[in-house]
């Protein structure tokens, strides 16, 4: 069905100045001014901002605040406020720039989002989530007149979501000079209609913004691999404001999660007298897979099991403010931990996240609503649905088509619609849409209706694979009720755990709330904590293990997608205030692991796993249950303070081995023992009082333009013997002291009510992270992290 199948990644390159080149991507971050008095007078060019905030976007307003009961979005949204704000820019363009074509770009903006360019009204974008641009050539000025570009932003109807969404310009700007003739990025297409490692088809068109007979002369393809060696090239000549070609390519490496093979595509636009007038670069990737309603996925002809997680657009303490190195960081843990497949829940990303995903190797399931036309908060997109989302849809698929990560489209998550007749219309219509302008891609949404006679999504018979949400104990039936259509987990899971956290009662999973009645968990903890250990889930959900071990052992279903990888902002099942932040994810807020991310990695990656929990603080004499994470042996071996309390082992029905231990203070030691003998082993001990701060600082490994990039650095309280101290927190304070900034601070705990902004952070279960960023790469920064008895300076090369 879709098999052969390859799509590719648009990329442009800034220019350096003073360099002409016939398309230039200039950097438009830089130099805002914001404000959140709302004057409506701020559009105007003469209006005066000199006692605005000075900002660097992208910018997430709403992030700066501590949290409050207060606001109207409520804990689901965050607990932090919305409202509407003003941003303004002044530059200025030579003489000698007239004549060419300027188009300023927004990678999103939340929400509804009003453009001015020299007084001059552009537009108003309505989706938050999607990217836009608007002409600004009419309007500019050039010589010494200043050009003054104004954006009001109004997300002020709350509730909107549920969750956090951030307020702002929150992703990038650019400002891009192209030639008076032009091809249109959206409307360029690559795919390949066949693809294998001895040879390949590429297929490109494309369109010209204006009719170009008397203007252009000839197009150039050029496909090179990563060590710039030209492996195809074809010059034809133009006589059209459109073309279609192919390049016939031999002998290339397919695109994987394991080896992310990209290749770099030209397309080169010439006049007459043979000058440059256009040229845009993509990244290619060639990979086809097919899905099979019995036996599964299949990519580049192999079984692929999708090990895929949900992750929402914000970034911990970053809100949803993007920052290119702090979704790499997200991404690559992800990708530790064995996930090769992403589902972007509930909107679409960020165009670089898309970009990493591409880099990095991972497949995504795009994902375009939350909604349809019936509501689930007051004020979000179904207000809007009716009257934008043909167009909405057609721009979310033009701008994404081109990425090689991207193999699905999902067109809803959980849409109520999917429980009477007007979901047949809606989902029909969106998948027409969708197909126009991607045929390539199988089309998806997310639905939770298990009786095909009461589901009107699937009745539609339109969607090319459906997408089950929970109902783990109904897979079974899923192939009978829904015949002849292959089948993905699209969520699974949502478990909830507070990292560090070890409830004593663990035997059985527990329900957090239990049903649909109760709003909030009633039997839970004082400090809104929930136990780390996985047996704790909401209601519609199950545990960790059962969910994996309900879905590996179905070869029908092609895959899962966890509820969630990352805790995010908002929705804080099972808790009220002060709880202001999810407890779903496998790693915490603040990029901290919880423990069953080693389960996860046990279980999907061949990385020698030994992971064993909880801490070794307890009470004298406490029964303490012992886990032990594990792969790549028969059994571990588990020693209190040098004697043997005997062997286990996982099982098909638990992934972990266990203990039940009586505690005494001292060391707790896990061996894994492979063939009878000893591979591998990990010691936890009781820790005494805290002595020493311990700082890891990772930058490197995150790193992406040496310009935006972030240091995330983790900070352990350990006491005299380098052992972590869980119990006994402190506050430590983040001192800029030459060269960096700090931008935010994190420990994970869901109910920390100071703002994520703050450079003052206490320690959770001894750990805590600080975000900071250089602010002259080429110099050594210096900070000093302290509290009220411990001090440590950090240099950062």
């Amino acid at each position: 069905m879709f098999h052969k199948l390859v799509s590719f990644l648009v990329l442009f390159v800034a220019v350096l100045p003073g360099i002409a080149q016939p398309r230039q991507t200039i950097d438009f971050n830089g130099d805002w001014f914001f404000t959140l008095d709302d004057d409506l007078n701020a559009r105007h060019a003469d209006f005066s901002h000199a006692n605005w905030k000075k900002i660097v976007l992208p910018h997430d307003w709403s992030i700066g605040f501590d949290f409050g009961e207060e606001y109207p979005a409520g804990n689901a949204g965050g607990a932090l406020p919305g409202g509407a704000g003003w941003y303004r820019k002044t530059f200025q363009l030579s003489e000698k720039d007239k004549g060419s074509y300027y188009a300023l770009h927004f990678g999103g903006v939340h929400r509804y989002a009003e453009v001015w360019v020299n007084g001059k009204y552009l537009g108003k974008n309505i989706n938050g989530y999607l990217s836009f641009e608007h002409d600004l050539t009419p309007y500019l000025r050039y010589g010494n007149e200043q050009n003054v570009v104004a954006v009001r932003v109004d997300n002020s109807l709350q509730p909107n979501s549920r969750w956090y969404t951030g307020s702002g310009i929150y992703r990038d700007v650019r400002l891009e000079k192209r030639s008076p003739l032009h091809l249109l990025r959206e409307e360029t297409v690559i795919t390949t209609p066949e693809v294998s490692a001895e040879k390949s088809v590429l297929n490109v068109r494309s369109v010209f913004n204006k009719y170009t007979n008397d203007k252009v002369g000839q197009l150039t393809l050029k496909l090179q691999d990563k060590y710039k060696k030209t492996i195809a090239e074809k010059t034809v000549r133009l006589s059209e404001n459109h073309f279609e070609e192919k390049l016939e390519v031999g002998g290339i490496t397919l695109w994987e999660p394991g080896n992310p093979a990209l290749y770099d595509l030209s397309i080169t636009v010439l006049d007459n007298s043979n000058k440059v007038v256009d040229e845009l670069k993509y990244p290619v990737g060639f990979r086809y897979f097919d899905f099979d309603e019995q036996k599964g996925f299949f990519l580049n002809g192999k079984p692929f099991k999708l090990l895929g997680v949900c992750l929402h657009h914000d970034l911990g303490a970053l809100g949803a403010a993007f920052n290119k190195s702090a979704a790499k960081r997200q991404l690559l843990v992800m990708k530790d931990m064995g996930v090769n497949a992403i589902r972007t829940a509930h909107n679409p990303p960020a165009e670089e996240f898309l970009d990493l995903c591409d880099e990095l190797g991972f497949l995504v399931q795009n994902e375009a609503y939350d909604m349809w036309a019936k509501r689930k908060n007051k004020f979000d997109y179904h207000i809007d649905f009716k009257e934008h989302y043909i167009n909405d849809l057609v721009r979310f698929v033009k701008r994404d088509r081109n990425h090689p990560s991207v193999f699905m489209w999902s067109i809803g998550n959980e849409i109520r619609e999917q429980f009477d007749s007007t979901g047949i219309a809606f989902t029909r219509n969106m998948t027409e849409v969708v197909k126009k302008l991607d045929p390539t891609r199988p089309v998806t949404a997310a639905l939770t209706e298990t009786n095909y006679d009461k589901n009107f999504i699937a009745q539609a018979q339109v969607l090319d694979v459906l997408g089950f949400n929970y109902k783990i104990f109904d897979y079974d039936k899923l192939p009978t009720e829904f015949k002849g259509v292959p089948l993905i987990a699209s969520e699974t899971v949502s478990a909830l755990q507070t990292r560090g956290v070890y409830d004593s009662v663990h035997d059985t999973i527990q329900l957090w709330p239990a049903s649909s009645k109760d709003k909030f968990v009633t039997n839970g903890n004082p400090d809104f904590t929930v136990s780390a250990y996985d047996n704790v889930a909401a209601y519609w959900g199950t545990s960790h293990e059962r969910a994996w071990i309900e879905v590996k052992k179905r070869d029908f279903l092609g895959g899962t997608f966890v509820w969630t990888g990352f805790d995010y902002l908002g929705e804080p099942v099972p808790y009220p205030y002060p709880a202001r932040s999810s407890y779903y994810g496998i790693v915490d807020l603040a990029g901290l692991p919880k423990d069953v991310y080693y389960m996860y990695q046990s279980e999907w990656t061949d990385t020698d796993v030994l992971h064993l929990l909880p801490h070794w603080n307890w009470k004298e004499g406490e029964q303490v249950e012992v886990w032990c994470y594990y792969n790549n042996a028969d059994e571990v071996e588990l020693f209190l303070n040098g004697r043997s309390l005997g062997r286990q082992s996982k099982t098909d029905e638990r992934l972990h081995a266990v203990w039940t231990v009586p505690f005494e203070a001292g060391e707790l030691k896990a061996v894994k023992i492979k063939d009878g003998a000893a591979v591998q082993e990990v010691v936890k001990k009781t820790a005494g009082k805290p002595v020493d701060i311990v700082v890891n600082v990772e930058h490197d490994r995150y790193a992406v333009d040496g310009l935006t990039d972030m240091h995330y650095i983790t900070v352990s309280l350990v006491d005299e013997h380098g052992t972590v101290v869980p119990d006994n927190d402190i506050e430590l304070s983040f001192v800029p002291q030459d060269n960096i900034a700090i931008v935010g601070t994190d420990n994970g705990y869901q109910a920390d009510l100071h703002s994520l902004s703050s450079a003052k952070r206490n320690t959770y279960k001894g750990l805590a992270v600080g975000i900071a960023q250089k602010l002259n790469q080429e110099k050594e920064a210096k900070l000093i992290i302290k509290s009220n008895t411990m001090e440590k300076e950090i240099r950062i090369k």
